[in-house]
Parts: structure tokens; C-alpha cells; sequence
């Protein structure tokens, strides 16, 4: 898991922020927090937090052996898409076996090998979503315009996933992520 640091995503276009898959699963893994915390709070889901933010720190786990897939490559077609899936399967149940023995009931769902639960799983997802849309909207800020297309279609699929928090998280925190520090201290 550590060498996920040595995995650069967004390898199709040119950023002027390079980020690892292992800072992406920390910050989907904080925002998978956040999600579950409005789930809870404002809208009394009763979401597990403490699973949800493990199953995000893991999400990206094949990465390790597969690379970073970008998504246009991915879902090209569903042939390259169910092809893909193999791979993956394929890599998640080498890192399973990288496991002990006695260990690998615990990591098994996590590497996405056993059942998830569906539920919690639009968590995560909301979360990577979330994730990728702000890395398109720093890129945008610093005037990447290579990143406006996968932000339109981020934020589609944020939409279509129909999730209150994550229209709560866009509404209050987003806003945040366009801001100096100084900004953000500010006291009215």
C-alpha cells in the first residue's frame, strides 16, 4: 500500500499540481468522513463512518499493481470496462495473498475481493467523486483549462448520484477550497 505513493494520477493531462493515488485515498478517505459526519448530523442516516473512511483509505488499493487507469481509457467501451474489472480483480486478489493467512478475512472486502456493503459504498464513491471534482477546480483556478471537461462530467455524475450531503458538502465546503487561508480566517 505504501508504494501507491509512486502511483501519479491524472496522467493524461497536464496539471500544474502532481498527485499521488496515496494523497488521493487520504483525501477521499477525509472527505468519505465529512460525507458520513452530514449523513449523520443533518440528515440522521445512522451511516457507519469508521467502515465507510476504511473501505476509502483502501478503494484504490489495485492501483498498486494495475497503475492509475484514466477514466476516459476505462470506460471507453464496456469490453476495455469488463476487461479492466478482471485486471483489477485479478490485482486485489494478489494483494489478499500478500496477506497472512489469519489477516485476510479483514482485508478481503476491503480489496474488494468479498461484498460490500452497496450502501456504503456510494460513499466512497461520492467521496472520489468529490475528490476529483476539486482537483479539477484548483486546476481550473490556476487556469488549467485541460481539466474543464472532466469537471463538467464529475459534476454530472455527482448530480446523478442524487446524495443530500454531497449537495450539502458542495454548498458549504466547496467555496472553502477556492479560498487563501487568510480568506478562510477571516472573522466577520
Amino acid at each position: 500500500m505504501y508504494r501507491l505513493k509512486y502511483i501519479e494520477r491524472w496522467s493524461l493531462m497536464r496539471n500544474t499540481n502532481r498527485e499521488s493515488v496515496a494523497e488521493h485515498s487520504f483525501h477521499v478517505a477525509l472527505t468519505a468522513h465529512l460525507l458520513c459526519t452530514i449523513a449523520n448530523e443533518q440528515f440522521q442516516r445512522g451511516i457507519n463512518t469508521d467502515k465507510v473512511v476504511t473501505m476509502a483509505l483502501f478503494h484504490d488499493a489495485t492501483e498498486v499493481f494495475t497503475g492509475d487507469i484514466p477514466t476516459p481509457v476505462k470506460h471507453h467501451n464496456p469490453r476495455i470496462l469488463n476487461n479492466f474489472r478482471e485486471i483489477e480483480q485479478l490485482a486485489a486478489d494478489r494483494l489478499l495473498d500478500m496477506i497472512p493467512a489469519q489477516l485476510q478475512a479483514v482485508y478481503e472486502p476491503l480489496l474488494g475481493v468479498g461484498q460490500q456493503d452497496p450502501e456504503l459504498k456510494k460513499y466512497v464513491k461520492a467521496a472520489d467523486l468529490i475528490d476529483a471534482y476539486l482537483k479539477c477546480t484548483l486546476e481550473l483556478a490556476t487556469g488549467n483549462r485541460e481539466f474543464a471537461e472532466a469537471k463538467r462530467q464529475t459534476e454530472q455524475k455527482m448530480k446523478d448520484l442524487q446524495m443530500e450531503e454531497v449537495n450539502y458538502f458542495l454548498n458549504v465546503f466547496l467555496p472553502s477550497f477556492e479560498m487563501t487561508l487568510d480568506e478562510m480566517s477571516k472573522s466577520d
